[in-house]
């Protein structure tokens, strides 16, 4: 790579750090496809034309879809970034195509499952109503479906990170970005009962201790196998739930209600529209049902 490619990559990936807060992961994938960009043209990504954005596309050709897809728009943004700097005068990136990435539809459950589920709480409550293991794990469901976190976050929540009455919390996501979260009545009172179990010196909300006995907090794999456990007890095949199903279903369910994208795309913290615009896929039946229903020809014959 030459080391005019080499300065202007750093540029951009300080522009990345600096101005749009990505994270260290993000940064370091974007400076390898755009080293390996550089490499493939022998030094001359910065001064790229058409010609040779088409010997990158013949590259990624060969790759997984997701794979060319990140590739692809690391150089894209790289090149308006030159442009918007007036390093060059033109930006090719722009007819750069895309390639699809190939997403599978995200699991969810639907809303008798997540009855199942509930069921099989309340059945273990009236049998152990003071059990702090199963308050604990009450409380995670109704955090993970109630208010649709990500498994890292919920987990890592600190001791105090919701207060009676509040209605919300605020969460710290993907790449170190806040969001507020609301938070049922249903929720407070499950993380309160919880939580009246938990020391005041604690960090964690969902304190747990590591194999040489200092706290930490409970472990996604701890999550994942609690999730399990109440999937049996519920009657339903363990290997439909898992944290990132109870996400889905809160989004899908939302959705299905009547929630307006942009404001799922907020408690979601996705940072694209992009994304949570696949559960408009999951819930396709109900937004045919809304227009069919709603649209102003739809009582209309002949």
């Amino acid at each position: 790579m030459s080391a005019s490619d080499h300065q202007l990559i750093a540029l951009f990936l300080d522009m990345l750090a600096a101005e749009r807060g990505a994270a260290r992961n993000t940064l370091l994938a974007y400076g390898r496809d755009l080293a390996q960009a550089s490499e493939w043209l022998d030094g001359g990504l910065g001064r790229a034309d058409a010609a040779a954005l088409a010997q990158l596309a013949a590259h990624w050709a060969g790759m997984a879809r997701a794979s060319g897809a990140r590739k692809a728009s690391a150089v894209r943004q790289f090149l308006a970034f030159l442009l918007s700097e007036g390093v060059r005068a033109d930006d090719p990136g722009r007819e750069l195509a895309l390639p699809a990435a190939n997403r599978p539809l995200p699991k969810t459950l639907g809303p008798r499952d997540v009855d199942a589920l509930f069921m099989a709480l309340e059945t273990q409550r009236t049998a152990r109503p003071d059990d702090p293991r199963l308050l604990r794990l009450m409380a995670l469901v109704e955090l993970l479906y109630g208010s649709g976190l990500r498994a890292s976050e919920l987990v890592g929540l600190p001791r105090h990170a919701l207060r009676a009455g509040r209605g919300f919390l605020i969460v710290t996501g993907k790449g170190g970005k806040e969001r507020l979260v609301p938070v049922g009545s249903r929720a407070e009172v499950a993380v309160a009962a919880h939580a009246a179990h938990v020391p005041g010196s604690s960090r964690w909300l969902f304190p747990s201790r590591s194999h040489g006995g200092a706290e930490t907090h409970l472990t996604r794999l701890r999550l994942w196998q609690l999730l399990k456990e109440l999937a049996v007890a519920a009657g339903l095949p363990p290997e439909r739930i898992s944290p990132h199903v109870l996400r889905h279903a809160f989004a899908t369910h939302l959705l299905e209600g009547g929630a307006d994208l942009r404001v799922l795309q907020t408690l979601l913290g996705h940072a694209d529209i992009a994304t949570t615009q696949i559960y408009t896929h999951v819930a396709a039946s109900a937004l045919v049902t809304l227009v069919n229903e709603r649209h102003p020809l739809a009582d209309k014959t002949g």
